[in-house]
């Protein structure tokens, strides 16, 4: 079971990474007609769209969000890469319906629109790893909202009227239809295509690295914070044998442990491979104690999150 921690083979890591190329990325567009009109507390599924095809795009009504379409297909689950890990093992084929993907991790200004309208309670701390002002702080309205626990991500995915993404769906859009290591491909990471390895020490603004983009063009699904999913975490579920729609183990651990995906700006090339997986506590929100660290479970200056929808 992984957590999302420093590890000591990160130094080594960052020694070697002084020599790949750093070629400044260029920076997307970004959303910038969010709604001038508080939405309510609940907003409906977004609009369907018939006959969309991979790689479409849409924006929502509600918070601005870009999305893009991952159609129906197979592919290939977990490692496929001489780094893999036990909880990635075994590689298996999984076939999924289409579905609607965020290009970009949920911004602090995306975040605040559900606090405005009393729907989500505000992140459990305002700073970000090295700056003590950020949720609150306009500078940083384009960067991904943090310290948020599993269940503040997952009402605000309710509340835009999409949901928090599958461990399957995560990956598709990360990987497409072929036998990929990152998002981009194979090539090694580099301060181009990703935030991590401490190339930053801190979040940057969301889809600032467009080299990075996965095969459907979803941005930042390597490094500059990690992504809670819907999925309950089992090291061993791979191997019992879910291959359509996997939604992860019916069951839970005691502490609630989620599936966290994806990477963060710290993390060594290791852990920013799309089939790496993370265990981090989970909310519960059937304990007693709406404060205490049963209900909340963990959040981190490391954690935002993404939405997907039908």
């Amino acid at each position: 079971m992984k957590k999302i921690i420093p590890i000591l083979t990160v130094i080594a890591v960052f020694m070697s990474a002084c020599s790949m190329g750093s070629a400044e990325p260029t920076a997307i567009a970004l959303p910038t007609a969010f709604p001038s009109v508080t939405p309510p507390a609940i907003n409906p599924t977004a609009e369907a769209v018939n006959n969309a095809e991979a790689g479409q795009e849409r924006a929502s009504q509600v918070d601005g969000m870009p999305a893009a379409y991952i159609p129906d297909g197979s592919f290939r689950m977990g490692a496929l890469d001489p780094d893999e890990q036990k909880d990635e093992k075994p590689d298996h084929t999984v076939t999924m319906k289409g579905f609607w993907m965020d290009k970009l991790e949920v911004t602090n200004a995306m975040y605040a629109l559900c606090v405005q309208a009393s729907a989500c309670e505000p992140p459990q701390t305002f700073k970000s790893q090295a700056r003590e002002s950020y949720f609150n702080n306009a500078e940083f309205n384009d960067y991904p909202v943090v310290y948020v626990t599993w269940l503040q991500a997952d009402t605000y995915c309710k509340w835009a009227g999409r949901r928090l993404p599958t461990e399957a769906e995560w990956e598709y859009a990360a990987r497409g239809t072929d036998f990929r290591t990152f998002p981009w491909g194979d090539e090694r990471p580099d301060s181009s295509r990703g935030n991590f390895n401490y190339f930053v020490g801190d979040t940057t603004r969301v889809g600032n690295y467009p080299a990075g983009a996965s095969p459907f063009g979803i941005l930042d699904m390597a490094g500059n914070v990690a992504e809670w999913v819907a999925d309950y975490f089992d090291g061993d579920y791979y191997a019992q044998g879910a291959n359509v729609n996997p939604t992860g183990p019916g069951a839970r651990s005691q502490f609630f442990n989620r599936v966290v995906r994806g990477g963060t700006f710290q993390d060594a090339f290791i852990d920013v491979r799309l089939a790496n997986r993370a265990s981090v506590r989970g909310s519960n929100p059937q304990a007693n104690d709406p404060y205490s660290e049963d209900y909340l479970g963990e959040f981190s200056p490391k954690i935002g999150f993404r939405c997907a929808s039908d």
